[in-house]
């Protein structure tokens, strides 16, 4: 099948979003399913306000129009409700095509909390976002539930991945200091709460890498902290495997990409009882949750490294790619079905907005 994935988070943007379609258009390609994507980098654009690193795009609709019509694509899946996701979906639903979406990103709460304006209102425009979708993929059960009750529909689970063989427990001998590292990775921004780990009593070094708009602040207010920058690859993969517990802070993210990375690693993890962490960490096993992050940092010291990446290990991409594919399937099915059941009842001509395969 070859799909169109529309999304408006892209390389050289660091995230747990890019990274999930990057693995995953690869899985694809591998198992002979051609991706295209299409991106920021096919746009002019302009600094997002507060995160002036990531860029916004400006699409046109003949031009988001001509890459979806003319892709070859059998599927498109929107990825982002963002300028290329509102644009891509409307040229779906002018021309008829069908199309799948992922929840991946709890906007409504990021925009309360930086502007005041309640989430409710948030939650209602992405409703209606993805209302018009065959299917809305989310990451977590504890997500599908949440959003159900915010009255979203044909939600449909699809879990995250690790690379076991990147992120992997290595011999440190001599490079590692006696004392713990307790270890943060991610956006250095408002909604990550990043402050909250800095500010904790822990023994040994606190270590910070990723980038963001709250870096330079931050740097300057904790300077015992050390501060590494963003790091990808081989780079990120050594920080991980060069700490001892990995610290998880926010209580806004759906799914937390970076867990599921340290755990590969050997590394526990501690976080707050909440959506993301739920989902990924099993407590007293491969991390400790618990609403005194402190304390469920130094408890996730006493915790064997290699129960937790056993744990991480039955994420791999291939089942993602794979459970990706299924679910578009289902979508489509669900989707003729009800349009056949729709004609039959009510005429061809009584059937409101019957979408068709893109090819």
């Amino acid at each position: 099948m070859r799909i169109l994935i529309a999304t408006d988070a892209w390389t050289p943007q660091i995230n747990g979003v890019v990274r999930t379609y990057e693995n995953v258009r690869r899985e694809l390609e591998r198992s002979g399913h051609p991706v295209t994507i299409l991106s920021p980098s096919q746009f002019a654009t302009l600094p997002c306000p507060g995160y002036p690193e990531i860029r916004l795009a400006l699409p046109r609709l003949a031009h988001v129009c001509d890459h979806v019509l003319r892709s070859g694509a059998e599927h498109v899946h929107i990825a982002t409700e963002g300028p290329i996701g509102w644009t891509t979906r409307a040229v779906c639903l002018r021309h008829g095509v069908r199309f799948t979406t992922s929840f991946h990103t709890r906007f409504p709460e990021y925009i309360e909390a930086y502007t005041g304006l309640p989430a409710g209102i948030s939650y209602a425009v992405q409703r209606r976002f993805h209302r018009s979708s065959i299917g809305t993929f989310v990451a977590t059960r504890s997500l599908k539930a949440d959003l159900e009750r915010r009255g979203f529909d044909r939600l449909m689970l699809w879990s995250r991945g690790v690379d076991t063989l990147q992120f992997r427990p290595r011999d440190c001998a001599g490079a590692k200091p006696q004392q713990p590292t307790f270890l943060y990775v991610g956006r250095i921004s408002r909604e990550k709460n990043v402050e909250t780990f800095l500010k904790l009593n822990l023994p040994g070094r606190k270590v910070v890498v990723g980038d963001g708009p709250l870096l330079p602040a931050l740097r300057a207010r904790y300077p015992q902290a050390d501060f590494k920058g963003a790091k990808t690859g081989e780079a990120l993969a050594v920080e991980y495997a060069n700490a001892d517990v990995f610290v998880f802070p926010s209580r806004t993210d759906t799914f937390g990409l970076v867990m599921l990375e340290a755990m590969a690693s050997g590394l526990p993890v501690a976080a707050y009882p909440v959506m993301g962490p739920v989902d990924v960490v099993t407590h007293g096993v491969t991390g400790i949750l618990s609403d005194d992050l402190q304390a469920a940092a130094l408890a996730a010291l006493s915790l064997d490294p290699a129960t937790v990446r056993a744990e991480a290990k039955r994420h791999d991409w291939s089942r993602v790619g794979a459970r990706f594919l299924d679910l578009i399937r289902e979508a489509r099915r669900a989707s003729e079905t009800i349009r056949s059941t729709a004609k039959a009842t009510h005429g061809a001509s009584d059937v409101r907005r019957s979408p068709k395969p893109v090819a």
